[in-house]
């Protein structure tokens, strides 16, 4: 990158896919078009079999070494406390590096510069303009081939090319970061949301709704201002500051003191689906998987000490029921004390008890993850894994000790004693919309029944039956499905099958002159499966039964 472009390295690490470096370019930004320049710089560089040599070196000498480079100057006198540090030197190029490094480029089999971007000295917005640039090596070919195809799969099922193809949803610049979802998009976001809602009903979930603005006052409180508020959109109203709410558990812990508690009444599950709105950097955003603005099936419950246990098995068992409907399966993992914890160590050492119990009874597997809690409490983690085999956090579990006592909580015990609640944070979904992207993308835009913004199609033959064909259509919308009707009469009845097809309508409903005889429909489905003629009145019940279990192959279970 020096050597090409003349700029100052910055940082560049290893990462999960790969690795980066960042750069910083006073005159000019850098093109994909330049990538491949780069990456033949590499292959000549590996084909030389540069050896990498670690050197330890003294603070002092390497300031007068990095003086033309004022953000390498930076990370030694910021991040090294040591009178040496080491660096790496292969060929012409000395960097600052913590190592190890194979011994020589050789090594590596197979190289690929694939992305670039931009970003900012260490993510301030108010600090240099960097130059980002993205790469993966592999030690031999097949396994870059692997990689490539698994791109391949990843660019395809991209849930930003499934939501424009299929009108779901869209970004605009007059609003960065927050979506605008069209009436197909809406309808998944709605139905994801209902069902939610069932198991809330199901499982004693309150629903409340909360406000989306606060005065600083709140989250001075409740600790968030001090670490968070460089992400929360604030401003003034009538000299005082106002944000809003990046999170709903201050608001909620608010419902919970506005008058006083008794056991009896606990535990206590405030639900909320609010709005909630993050200052996300410009450069960060990316589709729905990183928003401004988004909505949680976000839930805090308030329990005593002693039903930690059985309301964490409760989570579970409703992560598990809800993930299983999509077809998920997941990982478990168990976050303990970290070394910056608050609290006392006995309640830690409680919860944590707690929470294994709860892993054991629930019978599936995990592991634990010593010293990754929060510094308020325990917690679980939970990943999902999709149809290609990534993982993604969505849902969360996590023990809080900390509000109660910031927002002062108490509740009458039995004994008639003032005691603390736990507070229980728990998401299943996460953000609505980063599980709408996991969704498009795991089913490549193949969406089951019930959660399908495209479910029936009804096709005439000919213009005489447009008219039942309309009636058709109106029964079932008034049925509560998505349906839509094809008028188009420039295409041969073929093709609009085969177009209804590719646009992934669940079941394809073509009516001539005898299924309008017989008040009838005959059905096939996305993947041409033949079910032929059949009533109405039977469509509608077998499709309202698939729509009610929630079944992920309802065109094979018609």
């Amino acid at each position: 990158m020096e050597l090409y472009y003349g700029g100052h390295l910055c940082y560049g690490p290893p990462i999960e896919n790969g690795f980066y470096y960042d750069m910083f370019i006073e005159d000019r930004a850098v093109s994909s078009t330049e990538l491949s320049a780069l990456e033949n710089i590499c292959k000549t560089i590996i084909k030389e079999k540069q050896p990498f040599e670690r050197l330890e070196v003294s603070k002092e000498i390497l300031l007068e070494m990095f003086k033309y480079n004022k953000f390498k100057c930076r990370i030694l006198n910021e991040k090294v406390n040591t009178p040496t540090t080491t660096v790496y030197r292969c060929g012409p190029l000395i960097d600052l590096c913590k190592g190890p490094h194979v011994r020589h480029t050789g090594k590596i089999k197979a190289i690929k510069i694939f992305k670039n971007s931009s970003t900012y000295w260490e993510g301030n917005p108010e600090m240099e303009t960097l130059q980002r640039i993205y790469g993966i090596s592999f030690p031999d070919n097949k396994m870059m081939k692997t990689w490539e195809k698994f791109q391949e799969e990843a660019r395809n099922r991209d849930h930003r090319k499934i939501g424009k193809e299929q009108e779901l949803f869209f970004f605009h610049d007059l609003s960065p970061g927050s979506c605008f979802f069209l009436p197909r998009g809406a309808f998944i976001y709605n139905t994801l949301m209902d069902f939610i809602r069932e198991e809330y009903h199901k499982r004693n979930f309150t629903e409340v709704l909360s406000p989306n603005m606060y005065n600083s006052k709140l989250w001075e409180a409740s600790g968030h201002w001090q670490h968070y508020s460089e992400n929360m959109f604030t401003f003034e109203i009538e000299k005082d500051t106002f944000a809003l709410k990046p999170m709903n558990c201050p608001g909620h812990c608010l419902m919970f003191s506005h008058r006083p508690r008794s056991w009896r009444e606990m535990p206590i599950r405030f639900a909320d689906f609010g709005v909630l709105h993050r200052n996300e950097l410009s450069g960060t955003l990316s589709g729905l998987t990183r928003v401004r603005r988004f909505q949680q099936d976000d839930a805090h419950i308030f329990c005593t000490v002693e039903q930690i246990e059985e309301e964490i098995k409760g989570c579970l068992q409703f992560l598990q029921s809800v993930y299983s409907t999509f077809g998920f399966s997941f990982q478990l993992n168990l976050s303990t004390r970290p070394e910056d914890f608050l609290g006392e160590v006995e309640m830690w050492d409680e919860a944590e008890k707690q929470l294994q119990n709860s892993l054991l009874e629930f019978g599936e597997p995990w592991k634990v993850n010593p010293g990754d809690g929060a510094f308020y409490g325990p917690k679980i983690d939970i990943k999902i894994k999709d149809a290609i085999g990534r993982y993604h956090q969505c849902a969360t579990i996590q023990l809080d000790f900390q509000l109660p006592i910031r927002f002062d909580l108490t509740y009458v015990s039995k004994d008639g004693d003032d005691k603390r609640p736990v507070i229980i944070h728990r998401a299943i979904l996460g953000s609505v919309e980063r599980m709408i992207a996991i969704l498009s993308e795991n089913y490549s835009g193949k969406w089951p029944f019930w959660l399908s913004p495209r479910q029936v199609l009804i096709i005439p033959v000919g213009p005489t039956c447009e008219e039942y064909a309309l009636q058709v259509s109106n029964e079932f919308f008034e049925e509560g499905f998505m349906a839509d009707v094809d008028l188009d009469q420039s295409c041969t009845l073929n093709k609009k099958i085969r177009n209804a097809q590719l646009a992934q309508y669940n079941f394809i409903l073509v009516v001539g002159e005898k299924e309008k005889i017989n008040n009838a429909v005959n059905v096939r489905t996305r993947d041409n499966k033949i079910h032929g003629e059949i009533l109405i009145t039977s469509a509608i019940a077998k499709l309202k039964n698939l729509k009610k279990s929630r079944t992920l192959h309802a065109e094979e279970d018609f």
